[in-house]
């Protein structure tokens, strides 16, 4: 239970860490190479869920990272699209 407290905090403590030294211009550019990093995330979240020995507390926090790790991907996902959406030429109707 104390490891899985550590890595949540330090997770936390390195996300607003680096997304908050990040330019405001760079941000969607890189949320479609962060999407691969939160499918990693979803990965470890089963991992360490099916494999938990913390109980049901354990079992309750890799439920809650695996919901949040996914919507964090499709999130990224759709933000991506919807950049690169306003990329394409708009055809003229006549």
């Amino acid at each position: 239970m104390i490891m899985l407290i550590f890595v949540f905090v330090i997770s936390a403590f390195l996300g607003i860490e680096l997304i908050s030294k990040v330019p405001s211009q760079l941000h969607t550019p890189l949320m479609s190479g962060t999407n691969a990093i939160s499918g990693i995330t979803v990965v470890g979240a089963i991992t360490v869920t099916a494999v938990s020995v913390g109980g049901t507390v354990g079992l309750i926090l890799g439920f809650l990272a695996i919901v949040f790790a996914t919507i964090n991907v499709v999130g990224g996902y759709l933000v991506t699209d919807r950049m690169l959406g306003m990329f394409k030429k708009k055809e003229v109707k006549k």
